[in-house]
């Protein structure tokens, strides 16, 4: 019984005895170049703490403004038109090159919009950065020429700074979706009803309706805040369009493409068996997976075909509600709440409250007090200063295509969001008559 072992223990000993030049070698080795190794290991992270500064940096000079859009009492146009302008603000894309990037810190610029409701009225407002004034105006008088754009203080710097303190509380959280983003939520044509026996005004049925009726019958000391941060991106950000192909691929079964194999080992299969090595053929079936497909899952590969087909946009969605803590009503939260819930589909996608940013705790109920007042200081301090969940770092973020923004933020007509506390433009812009003098 004890042969084994000590063939075993001989072994191991040769082994060592044969390492042992080895090592001493590279003790030596490491008296004299010691100095090498530590700027390899922290070469990575120093990299990212610098471009993480100068970032920092040269995002300090942008001056950004905060817009109120007022609504046009009467829009004609569908909601395409607002799709129309996610696809012009898409053309604010500029993203930097080396020395704009690891020089002057540079970064891919984006701006936050936002569906306020200040004690009852509803608000849109649009956070930019003012050089980018003038092209984000164009694209939306492009397509609603009554609307108006006004420059006004951040409604958000109007509360205490210090919420949640005595006399405020809040509640909110930022969303995440349901599946892989990838997937697309359920968008306004999906909310249309495509009869011509239906007068105008009862064709389309505004997912925004619910929020904004919900906004107005907030009272005096409540105020309900939503967020949506977005910044334009393309496959060089985001493979998200590889993404999307994987899965209709899979979900069509369509075989995936052989890998080339290196040159050194096709020439040794050649010289082995004498003939180059070929792709093994498969029999076609007849019916082609295409055609195997069941209603639902053609819905999904051409939902997520014609997301990837659109300009997209790295998004993050929050909503805050704060109130005085003597008209603080919690069940206000699912105003919001049930508002993000009408986009989602068993099949497609959807959006849902992030476990980790809802200011409340989970098990273990330890300074269960304390952890509720930090997670709801750190949104709201996330919510104005207008940063991603992981600001300054990336990460915390999903694609949203120009389709799915403008289903979540549009400008209503009035057939469709009647609500009189929301402000709207009543005078009609017009140019001058033609037979007008101008002498």
């Amino acid at each position: 019984m004890l042969e084994p072992a000590l063939i075993i223990l001989e072994f191991f000993s040769s082994f060592l005895e044969f390492l042992t030049p080895y090592f001493l070698f590279l003790k030596e080795l490491l008296k004299v170049f010691w100095w090498v190794f530590p700027p390899i290991i922290l070469f990575f992270p120093l990299r990212s703490w610098y471009l993480l500064f100068i970032q920092t940096k040269w995002l300090k000079n942008i001056e950004r403004q905060v817009y109120e859009i007022k609504v046009p009492r009467e829009i004609l146009k569908p909601l395409r038109a607002m799709e129309n302008v996610f696809a012009d603000l898409w053309g604010i894309y500029d993203p930097p090159n080396f020395k704009e990037k690891w020089i002057e810190g540079k970064v891919l610029l984006g701006f936050s919009l936002e569906i306020v409701s200040l004690e009852g009225i509803p608000h849109f407002f649009i956070r930019i950065p003012e050089a980018l004034r003038k092209t984000i105006e164009s694209a939306i008088y492009s397509q609603y020429p009554d609307a108006e754009i006004l420059k006004v203080p951040d409604y958000a710097q109007n509360v205490p700074p210090n919420i949640p303190n005595q006399n405020w509380d809040s509640w909110g959280c930022d969303y995440i979706p349901l599946k892989e983003d990838v997937y697309p939520i359920k968008t306004y044509p999906k909310f249309f009803e495509e009869r011509p026996d239906m007068p105008k005004e009862e064709k389309r049925i505004d997912p925004l309706s619910s929020l904004l009726e919900g906004m107005a019958r907030l009272g005096k000391g409540e105020q309900l805040w939503v967020q949506i941060l977005i910044t334009p991106i393309t496959p060089a950000e985001d493979d998200y369009v590889q993404r999307g192909r994987k899965i209709v691929d899979k979900m069509v079964k369509r075989p995936e493409k052989p890998k080339q194999k290196p040159m050194f080992q096709e020439a040794a299969e050649i010289l082995v068996t004498g003939k180059p090595s070929g792709a093994p053929t498969e029999e076609k079936p007849l019916i082609p997976p295409e055609m195997r497909l069941t209603p639902g899952e053609r819905e999904i590969v051409s939902g997520i075909e014609e997301k990837i087909s659109k300009n997209a946009f790295r998004t993050t969605i929050r909503f805050i509600y704060l109130a005085q803590r003597s008209v603080f009503f919690p069940p206000s939260k699912s105003i919001p709440i049930t508002f993000f819930a009408q986009f989602g589909t068993q099949n497609l996608n959807g959006i849902k409250p992030w476990a980790k940013t809802i200011t409340k705790v989970q098990a273990p109920n330890v300074f269960t007090q304390r952890r509720i007042y930090l997670k709801k200081r750190i949104l709201f301090k996330r919510y104005i200063k207008r940063d991603t969940f992981f600001s300054p770092f990336p990460g915390g973020t999903f694609i949203f295509n120009t389709e799915e923004l403008a289903t979540i933020y549009h400008l209503p007509g009035i057939e469709v969001a009647p609500t009189v506390a929301l402000p709207r433009v009543e005078m009609k812009k017009g140019g001058p008559p033609s037979e007008l003098p101008i002498k």
